[in-house]
């Protein structure tokens, strides 16, 4: 049955798109980034790293000029960013989500990013890489995760990107409610071999 993951992570720059293009390769899903704010267009880079024939990328509900908080760039595009305004696309296929930053990266002036994880029904994956003060950031972006449970959030796992801190890797573990469904290591660099390998790799070990 087809699935739709929400891709967020523990902060901005964490390597969500790198993640996004690794997992719609692995399940040759659909790719959809409902608000884009500012360049590069995520959707373009995600286009250029996919190489299977299946994955359909769907258009953006907002595309904002500015690389800013969606509510901040919104506004200076003299746009407000509607959840009811954005709809999930239409597809039989698995969907990969991506979603602006963190889980509280706001919207508007009453809605943050994870809300969108909500009204979707997707499973959260939370990207989790490793630098001073990753610890805290993670425990507390696990803290809102748990808190949108109660609302009827789903979530489905820890993902890390990058080198990894094995004290800081052991802690989080340690304090995680949910299980960690896998690792990628930092690519030297990003292109569509290098995606089609780590994708190839974490087929296998991905719990999902």
């Amino acid at each position: 049955m087809p699935k739709t993951y929400f891709i967020t992570a523990i902060g901005t720059d964490c390597g969500k798109t790198f993640v996004s293009a690794v997992l719609t390769e692995a399940l040759q899903a659909d790719y959809w980034k409902p608000v884009q704010a500012g360049l590069p267009r995520d959707t373009d880079t995600i286009a250029a790293l996919l190489t299977n024939s299946k994955s359909k990328l769907h258009t953006e509900a907002y595309l904002l000029t500015q690389p800013l908080s969606p509510h901040a760039a919104a506004k200076i595009d003299s746009v407000v960013v509607d959840l009811a305004a954005i709809q999930k696309p239409q597809t039989s296929n698995h969907l990969i989500i991506e979603g602006a930053g963190g889980l509280l990266v706001p919207l508007n002036e009453k809605d943050f990013v994870i809300d969108l994880a909500l009204q979707f029904q997707a499973e959260v994956i939370l990207v989790v890489n490793f630098y001073l003060g990753s610890i805290n950031h993670t425990l507390l972006s696990l803290a809102v995760l748990q808190q949108k449970e109660q609302q009827g959030l789903k979530v489905k796992g820890l993902l890390f990107n990058g080198k990894q801190t094995l004290s800081s890797r052991e802690i989080i573990l340690k304090h995680s409610p949910y299980p960690l469904l896998g690792s990628i290591d930092k690519a030297p660099i990003c292109n569509a071999e290098v995606v089609k390998e780590y994708a190839d790799k974490i087929d296998k070990e991905l719990n999902i």
